[in-house]
Order: structure tokens, then sequence, then C-alpha cells
């Protein structure tokens, strides 16, 4: 991922699935995603998760997916990671990136482009 330009992405802006996941299923989920062309990249970063899930406060070792896509790619994104995930409700949030570096945003389109 290189270039050289600061302008700012237009109406291609990168969009970001926010997802949180077992540490033990993350890798296996960003490789899955990224091999699907349904994100351009995916970042995984460990974090401790603390919820309440039937009654009680759970603390978890977990990982926070961040994975980069495109507005037209997100849908699909979001259904696969509902399918593919060990939870049986994971967190899938949408970011929406409006002012993304325009030769990442650039990238990210190509990289999920069929």
């Amino acid at each position: 991922m290189s270039g050289d330009s600061d302008a700012d992405a237009g109406g291609d802006a990168p969009v970001t699935a926010y997802v949180t996941a077992p540490r033990d299923a993350a890798a296996h989920l960003a490789r899955r995603l990224v091999d699907a062309r349904l994100a351009a990249c995916v970042n995984v970063v460990d974090c401790t998760s603390t919820y309440r899930w039937d009654g009680a406060i759970h603390e978890d070792a977990e990982s926070i997916l961040l994975a980069k896509t495109t507005a037209d790619r997100y849908p699909e994104l979001a259904d696969r990671l509902v399918e593919w995930h060990p939870h049986d409700v994971p967190c899938v949030e949408r970011i929406d990136a409006a002012d993304a570096h325009g030769p990442f945003a650039t990238w990210c389109a190509d990289a999920v482009s069929d």
C-alpha cells in the first residue's frame, strides 16, 4: 500500500467493518474475508471484552477485526461474517470513512473488485 497523494477520497470512500471474535477464530475470519475479496485488508488487534450474556457478566480474550471494504461489498461481507462467525450473536458494525486518504480508498476499491 503506497502512494504519494494526500487527496481525500470522494464518493468511493472505504467502509470499515468493526468485528469482535474469539482470538482463535480471528485470523481465520480475516483470511477468509480477504481471500473472498470481501475485504481489502483486515487488521486484527487483541483485546479483552467485558459483556453481559445470559444474565452474567463475562470477560473474554478476543480480537478486534477492522475489515476495510467498499459500500457495495459491505452487505455481503456482513452476511458472510455472520455465517462464518463462531458466536450466535456476533458484533458486526459498519464505520463509514468519509475522509479516507485518496490513494488508500482507490487501492481498497481495486482490492475488492471482482
